[in-house]
């Protein structure tokens, strides 16, 4: 018997409303539709290193190394099953509900168990559809641009760990923060020539006076579909105000940009204006030697 304790982060992922799918679809379709959501949750534990523990029933349990993982894997969970609800991936509509805490853990066969295994079970247990819940003891790890996107929700009685503050993570992808422009130092265009192009693989798309923006993502139903794994389903907008242009990311892990000239920067639920050429990476850092880089130029 082998035995270890670790900290990690402990995460349940449950199907929502799955006796409710039984009584709709009868007990042989549903148990497809649970079935492929739960595939889809393990390929995103996958993506981010995570270790799936079980299924029970409608349930996932699995592991991450730190807090900052699993949060980032819990909102790509519910953005993945947004992406598969849209394409019509299940018979009907699926909704998750997701709870993790950070802590020390017993691994033994295979299983972990111990109070940090119990406080996730029970966040888990606190969230509604669409929710994803966690302690504040574990968003308290995350770095300061995450725990912007966290709320209060409520205290908790954990047995054996007293009254316990519980938060949600907001993941939805709507809550942009704009940076304020000086219109003191905007001057009037004297002409409506420029445009930016913007590349990548085999699509382009051209902004100008008649179209003034475009949505880049994972999502099939952008502008442009970026095969990204770590890109959110619609993660940065970029539109023409005043013959310039904005880039404005909307995501959960940011956008990096590089110019020509090799100035790089960052963005993450904010706008930062795009000049001259260069390249953009959604979600990994160009340090990581990313594949799927969009190309841009502003042409006047």
């Amino acid at each position: 018997m082998f035995t270890k304790t670790k900290k990690l982060s402990i995460m349940f992922a449950d199907i929502s409303g799955s006796t409710k799918l039984y009584d709709t679809l009868g007990d042989a379709r549903a148990r497809e539709v649970v079935a492929t959501t739960l595939n889809l949750l393990t390929e995103v534990i996958h993506r981010y290193k995570g270790t799936v523990i079980k299924t029970i029933g409608d349930e996932i349990m699995c592991t991450f190394d730190d807090a900052e993982i699993a949060t980032k894997a819990a909102c790509d969970m519910q953005e993945s099953l947004d992406d598969a609800n849209e394409e019509g991936a299940t018979e009907v509509p699926v909704t998750i509900r997701v709870g993790y805490h950070y802590g020390p853990c017993i691994m033994e066969d295979g299983d972990v168990h111990g109070d940090a295994v119990n406080v996730a079970a029970r966040m888990a247990a606190q969230a509604k559809a669409r929710q994803i819940i966690t302690t504040a003891e574990t968003a308290k790890l995350l770095p300061s641009a995450l725990q912007e996107n966290t709320r209060f929700v409520d205290y908790a009685s954990i047995k054996g760990k007293g009254e316990m503050e519980i938060v949600e993570f907001i993941w939805q992808e709507d809550d942009v923060t704009c940076m304020s422009v000086d219109l003191s130092n905007v001057t009037a265009p004297t002409a409506n020539l420029v445009q930016l192009r913007l590349e990548y693989r085999d699509t382009f798309v051209l902004l100008n006076h008649e179209r003034e923006f475009a949505v880049l993502g994972r999502s099939a139903t952008c502008d442009i579909p970026v095969n990204e794994s770590l890109a959110s389903r619609q993660h940065i907008r970029i539109e023409l105000r005043r013959d310039k242009f904005f880039l404005i990311d909307q995501s959960t892990n940011g956008t990096y940009i590089q110019l020509s000239d090799g100035r790089q920067s960052f963005a993450r639920r904010e706008e930062i204006q795009l000049t001259g050429e260069g390249v953009i990476s959604l979600g990994r850092a160009l340090n990581d030697n990313p594949q799927e880089l969009i190309r841009f130029s502003i042409e006047v």
